[in-house]
């Protein structure tokens, strides 16, 4: 059995035996999707299911990643979903807050290939540190061992996030990258929208220099719409 198929067994087992679970589901649309800093697709629907009982989760999540560049793939080659599994336990001791899990990233399509990882969080006021640490198969290519930490700000609304990735290769270099996210999100008439800015560096933008075909850093605006239902 394929380590896709057992990540969703795991959350169906998961779910079978916690008696009055809270669920709930979700749609959205993103003008463009970036996920970590990464450009992903433009113009990515998205959705996906969650339950939720004394602390512990559980979830499936896709989106459309069909116009995506990941990965150097292009055109039909990229089209295809992001289909993402994870489970964990989160909770708080006062004003501090905590989390673990696991999230498995598995696409369509070979769009890209599959990542699995533990992620670590842990909040106080305003503040949440989050870090992952996993393992990007990537295709015949040698396996990266990567981590992702992020620093995320948020009051009324408002939130900035500084975050970064350090992989390693088993051959070959390391690779880092970074990003800096502002950003603002709200509930009108239960409609979420969000907008937000993304800089990310030259590791992470996948963009030339029009002149001297050299990396460059990028700069995006980014617009979200969505809708949460609850399923009980």
């Amino acid at each position: 059995m394929n380590r896709k198929k057992t990540a969703f067994i795991t959350i169906a087992l998961l779910s079978s035996g916690m008696a009055n679970a809270q669920w709930s589901a979700n749609l959205g649309f993103a003008s463009d999707y970036f996920f970590r800093g990464v450009f992903q697709a433009q113009s990515s629907a998205f959705g996906g299911i969650d339950y939720e009982q004394n602390g512990f989760y559980a979830g499936v999540w896709a989106a459309d990643v069909g116009d995506g560049l990941s990965a150097g793939y292009t055109g039909d080659d990229a089209a295809g979903l992001e289909v993402d599994g994870y489970f964990g336990y989160g909770g708080e001791v006062g004003d501090f807050s905590y989390g673990i899990g696991y999230t498995g990233y598995f696409y369509t399509e070979d769009f890209d290939d599959t990542y699995q990882e533990i992620n670590l969080s842990g909040g106080y006021g305003i503040a949440t540190v989050e870090v992952a640490i996993g393992q990007y198969e990537n295709f015949s290519g040698p396996t990266l061992d990567y981590t992702y930490y992020a620093l995320t700000l948020e009051k009324n609304g408002f939130y900035g996030k500084y975050a970064g990735i350090d992989s390693e290769a088993e051959i070959g270099p390391d690779v880092d990258g970074q990003y800096f996210e502002l950003g603002y999100g709200a509930t009108v008439a239960d409609i979420d929208l969000g907008v937000y800015v993304l800089l990310n560096d030259k590791m992470l933008s996948l963009l030339e220099d029009n002149v001297s075909g050299a990396p460059t850093d990028g700069t995006s605006i980014v617009f979200t719409i969505g809708k949460s239902f609850d399923l009980n």
